[in-house]
């Protein structure tokens, strides 16, 4: 009876990342980065990988400069590329870590496309259209495919602009705050 009650506690550290994801989408970017930045001292570089990912992904979108947005977004790959399935439906049962990946490769695509740097940003989204087949048919992962089309119609359109959107994140069935992925639809 104990475990179960372990299991169905929320979980602390998923929670206040989520407190901070509230934050930033209220408008107060600045608030927001520094509680990650607070919250990724607590968590450290050999913490748990799901608390990583999620933080670093989140932490990626109150970036400035290009390159930090780029940074972050690589922890939460590295991260992600640590998890297991166990781990992440200790979280929420109908994850899986390899439903992360089209987000995580997605906002790869979009870093490098802002740094100038295309044959990266094609590469990501090649990675990203390749692991679609893990999305599921609903909101979520209609808003990723759809992402990924518009990213894909910008970098190969010849002579288009390339603009990047900082892409957003839909919550679990419940609005809650799930882990990565964040793509707007």
């Amino acid at each position: 009876m104990a475990e179960q009650q372990e299991q169905a506690a929320p979980d602390a550290m998923m929670t206040r990342i989520g407190q901070a994801v509230m934050l930033h989408h209220a408008g107060d970017r600045e608030e927001a980065r520094t509680r990650f930045l607070d919250l990724w001292e607590e968590i450290g570089e050999g913490g748990d990988a799901l608390h990583r990912c999620t933080l670093a992904h989140y932490m990626a979108d109150t970036q400035d400069d290009p390159a930090d947005e780029l940074a972050w977004d690589l922890r939460a790959l590295s991260a992600a590329d640590e998890l297991s399935d166990g781990r992440v439906a200790e979280h929420h049962q109908s994850l899986a870590v390899r439903a992360f990946y089209p987000s995580l490769h997605l906002n790869l695509a979009a870093d490098y496309v802002k740094l100038g740097r295309s044959e990266a940003a094609r590469t990501h989204l090649g990675h990203a259209r390749g692991a679609t087949g893990a999305l599921a048919d609903d909101r979520y992962g209609d808003g990723v495919r759809a992402a990924i089309g518009r990213l894909e119609l910008r970098i190969q359109g010849p002579g288009s602009s390339v603009e990047t959107e900082r892409p957003d994140r839909f919550g679990g069935p419940g609005g809650e705050t799930l882990g990565p992925p964040r793509q707007r639809p």
